[in-house]
């Protein structure tokens, strides 16, 4: 875990704000998965859109995990970091054509969200092995944006049609060598994901050339202290026992892939931002940042909780506070009447399990610029992404043309 002192050194260091990233979280959470996951073979990859950074790829990359990607940009990136393409799983959903002539031309497996995805695949890429994913009409998560299946949600082909896709595979050759299936985000119920598993192995069993069943991700972690943890030790054991009775029933053998994301980065990343200003009127204290949800968009996009401490207070005095960002937006907060210690202008503050889906989903709003992001590593300190300037807010640009000539 970063202490207090390494958070000081890394704003000393590099400025605020920035994403700081325990390297030592990452490998942790890796191993959790391939120590009680038993069922053999069996294939991780991770879900890239949690945080697409190259040196947290290669991080990945040398623990030997494959990589799931969801775009062609995310193919580059996952190619760009070092990974030979049969550990590349490439599941979109709506892909332009040209993102999967892309992939084709890499030699990169597909998973097809969708029948006339399946068809425009099988005229671009005929005779090739794919995979499809399946909507079980199951769908889990901590926020409705984020639950994946269902008769309400965009993806996957729905398990009643999974005939209609084996007879399009066949018109183009296709081979149906994989299922695939992710029923939502953040769910710490280890019976919940298994209830899932249970679900796509009942469509598994109509294909009769499998050579993978992919589980997606969804596997939760913590946000708030009284939540309890994915017991890692229990879901592995019932998976592995559930997989193991299945594949004996199939009757030939079957490489289990999991796709995590936020299990495997959550928790190593903290946003390190620094107070700027303070205000109050008879009812709120407002704590003011130098960042804001351009930079971490998850509490106003899903309500997210994410626990704050001060850097180097021990203060056990606590007062509630309101924890708001540098945005033209009224709903730019990141915690309402949170209890919190004494807090100074200067101060820094430490937003915490932000290492998925934080710096992934930031944007240049109000023309604020990224903010950097450094990785941990021992006691090695890596800028592993430059701040902003003015400059980066005029790329690609093309101002010279209009104006002022």
């Amino acid at each position: 875990m970063i202490s207090h002192e390494q958070l000081t050194h890394v704003a000393n260091t590099f400025g605020t704000p920035t994403y700081v990233y325990d390297k030592n979280i990452m490998i942790r959470q890796y191993d959790l998965l391939e120590d009680h996951i038993s069922y053999s073979p069996k294939q991780i990859k991770y879900a890239c859109k949690a945080n697409s950074n190259l040196a947290i790829l290669k991080v990945f990359r040398d623990l030997g995990c494959g990589v799931d990607v969801v775009s062609a940009g995310e193919l580059f990136l996952a190619l760009k970091a070092g990974f030979s393409p049969e550990k590349i799983l490439f599941t979109g959903n709506n892909l332009a054509e040209w993102e999967m002539e892309y992939a084709a031309s890499h030699d990169i497996s597909m998973t097809l969200d969708s029948l006339s995805q399946l068809e425009t695949y099988g005229r671009i890429n005929p005779h090739s092995r794919v995979f499809i994913r399946i909507n079980p009409n199951l769908g889990a998560g901590h926020h409705k944006h984020v639950i994946t299946g269902g008769l309400q949600s965009k993806f996957g082909i729905y398990h009643t049609q999974i005939h209609d896709a084996q007879k399009i595979a066949a018109r183009s050759n296709l081979i149906i060598g994989g299922v695939h299936m992710h029923i939502g985000s953040g769910i710490l119920d280890p019976d919940l994901l298994i209830h899932g598993v249970s679900s796509l192995l009942e469509s598994a069993s109509h294909f009769p050339h499998l050579e993978f069943v992919d589980i997606g991700g969804g596997l939760g972690i913590p946000y708030e202290s009284e939540n309890n943890p994915l017991d890692t030790e229990v879901f592995g054991e019932k998976l592995s026992t559930l997989f193991t009775s299945w594949v004996t029933s199939y009757g030939s053998p079957v490489t289990l892939v999991l796709e995590p994301g936020r299990f495997l980065v959550a928790q190593s990343g903290i946003l390190l931002t620094r107070v700027t200003a303070i205000k109050s009127n008879p009812k709120y204290i407002f704590i003011g940042l130098d960042t804001g949800f351009n930079h971490f968009m998850r509490p106003i996009l899903y309500n997210a909780y994410h626990e704050i401490t001060v850097v180097g207070c021990h203060d056990t005095a606590l007062a509630p506070v309101t924890v708001c960002g540098n945005i033209c937006e009224s709903g730019d907060i990141f915690a309402k009447n949170r209890l919190l210690p004494p807090i100074r202008e200067g101060d820094l503050l430490a937003i915490h399990d932000v290492g998925a889906y934080g710096f992934s989903m930031a944007s240049t709003y109000n023309a604020r610029g990224l903010p950097a992001e450094v990785l941990v590593d021992g006691d090695q300190f890596i800028l592993i992404r430059k701040r902003d300037d003015f400059q980066d807010l005029l790329f690609n640009q093309v101002y010279e043309v209009y104006g002022d000539e």
